[in-house]
């Protein structure tokens, strides 16, 4: 799939400096590429992302790309985009934890909506972070058990390079 725009939405709790330089690798790849920087977290931080994502004009299909506590954030940030007659044209997840089903969560996932995922998933693990290395292990088991596109980013390849082609295999 060609997207749009993608989205790169860090981690509640982070900022959008943790992506590093990968917002301008992608950027120099000739994709559109918006990186929120958002201090709220749950519902909150749906809200806030919302507002960046209008207020910066964004091409479809959006390809929503989420890190670490992001992921469970996705399906309520897409919910808010289609809301806004934005078409989601599929969902990565980045060395991120997977949406949960309701009764599932901790009080500040958001409700997953009963249509989630509309679109092609995929999942990108970086190995990068080590202390999580457990639960981001069974975050790819679960994503290839649901039919998605799992991809492990082997070095020297850039991370941009592993996740454009990810992204283009939606």
């Amino acid at each position: 799939m060609t997207p749009g725009s993608l989205v790169l939405l860090h981690a509640p709790g982070a900022t959008a400096a943790s992506w590093g330089d990968l917002p301008e690798m992608l950027r120099s790849y000739g994709l559109d590429v918006i990186a929120p920087d958002v201090a709220e977290s749950g519902s909150r931080y749906v809200a806030r992302v919302s507002l960046i994502i209008t207020a910066s004009g964004p091409e479809v299909p959006l390809v929503l790309v989420a890190h670490g506590d992001a992921g469970p954030l996705l399906p309520a940030v897409a919910l808010a985009q289609r809301a806004a007659h934005r078409m989601v044209g599929g969902y990565v997840f980045v060395d991120a934890a997977l949406p949960r089903p309701q009764g599932a969560h901790d009080h500040e996932q958001v409700p997953i909506p009963p249509d989630w995922p509309e679109a092609p998933c995929g999942y990108l693990r970086t190995h990068a972070d080590r202390s999580a290395s457990s639960g981001r292990d069974q975050a790819v088991r679960q994503a290839g058990l649901r039919g998605w596109t799992v991809v492990e980013h082997e070095p020297p390849a850039a991370v941009a390079q592993s996740l454009s082609e990810l992204v283009s295999t939606l």
